[in-house]
């Protein structure tokens, strides 16, 4: 069944913009919190859980490509109480 969060993560206010991600508890590295976006045909769209998350240049979640989903997964460890931050871009800048 298709959760819209993991049970570890919710939304509340955040410092860098509006809304964000929040760790509810402690989050190993590696950890995969499931679907931020996917593609419909040729659409890019966004799941509650991709919606949510703010940028970062020092990020503690990337996207990883699977089929045609994206799915974030944790870089480091993250803290109970620690916003979850993503880079936005889906491109490599060189």
């Amino acid at each position: 069944m298709y959760d819209p969060l993991p049970k570890c993560v919710t939304i509340r206010s955040s410092n860098i913009h509006g809304l964000g991600l929040f760790a509810t508890e402690d989050i190993p590295e590696g950890t995969e919190l499931g679907m931020s976006h996917f593609y419909w045909g040729e659409r890019l769209e966004r799941t509650p859980l991709g919606g949510f998350y703010n940028h970062s240049d020092n990020p503690n979640v990337v996207k990883i490509r699977k089929d045609s989903r994206f799915f974030l997964v944790t870089t480091r460890d993250i803290s109970g109480g620690e916003e979850i931050t993503c880079k936005y871009t889906f491109y490599e800048v060189e």
